[in-house]
């Protein structure tokens, strides 16, 4: 008799195989455009904004202050919708017991957490090569904030992959709402220009206190606005999951049926 654990680690294992074979053989070259597009980003804000981000901050490498902002966001947008659609997806492996559909969406976070670091590792590499400073000053700082971020996107995605069952117009809303985000988020340029009567409508968003810490971590002489705190984004983090996690409890005989 097998256990419930080692059950569990075979429908997820066979799931990621799954996921890992569909994402890579999307579309031609789909896993160099995968490892590419935070880079294709990151030089499309430099030649864009360069000039002001020169003005803006002074003393820091503008390489690496937009790549971790576009790292850090990215891995919390794309987590969250990539695993939306995540029991769509798989919707036909529903009808085995042992397959869960918050294991469709829990698998798909997990390759995307892996696509990730495979994407700043080439990112980070390619800027050390050009002569940037890419280890950090504080790397356990840096990591902690990155891994709010995934599950971040991990709730909101828990919660977009109930609802775009549920209410199939929901998704894209969710999508809609996420867009703006980018522009909101200091991802290129630093919150501190944002004049200090908006700055605290700014830090509702919890997407830029992970980018603030994850460039406190990597430039000891960077200053993050006042508020920024990662026990906001980990609250965020909490309800979020936990409200995910509730909701796939609460529909799972109604997600199986769709």
């Amino acid at each position: 008799m097998r256990t419930s654990s080692l059950i569990t680690w075979t429908v997820w294992k066979a799931l990621f195989l799954r996921e890992a074979v569909g994402r890579l053989s999307a579309g031609r070259a789909a896993w160099a455009w995968i490892l590419l597009e935070p880079v294709v980003q990151v030089i499309f804000l430099i030649v864009l904004f360069g000039f002001v981000l020169q003005r803006l901050v002074s003393n820091i490498d503008m390489g690496l202050f937009v790549a971790t902002g576009v790292l850090g966001f990215g891995l919390a947008r794309n987590t969250a919708m990539r695993i939306k659609d995540a029991i769509t997806a798989n919707d036909t492996l529903l009808t085995y017991r042992q397959v869960l559909a918050v294991d469709t969406v829990l698998v798909r976070a997990g390759l995307e957490a892996l696509l990730f670091l495979l994407s700043a590792l080439c990112l980070f590499t390619g800027l050390g090569l050009l002569g940037y400073q890419i280890f950090p000053h504080d790397f356990l700082q840096v990591m902690s904030a990155f891994v709010a971020l995934w599950l971040a996107g991990i709730g909101l995605g828990l919660i977009l992959s109930v609802a775009a069952q549920l209410i199939p117009e929901s998704g894209k809303v969710g999508g809609i709402l996420l867009g703006p985000l980018y522009f909101v988020s200091g991802i290129m340029y630093p919150p501190s220009v944002i004049p200090p009567a908006y700055q605290s409508w700014f830090l509702l968003n919890p997407f830029v206190h992970g980018i603030e810490t994850i460039r406190t971590g990597f430039f000891p002489q960077y200053h993050p606005i006042s508020g920024v705190s990662m026990g906001y984004l980990l609250g965020f983090v909490m309800f979020t999951v936990c409200l995910g996690l509730a909701l796939h409890v609460r529909f799972a005989t109604r997600l199986v049926a769709k």
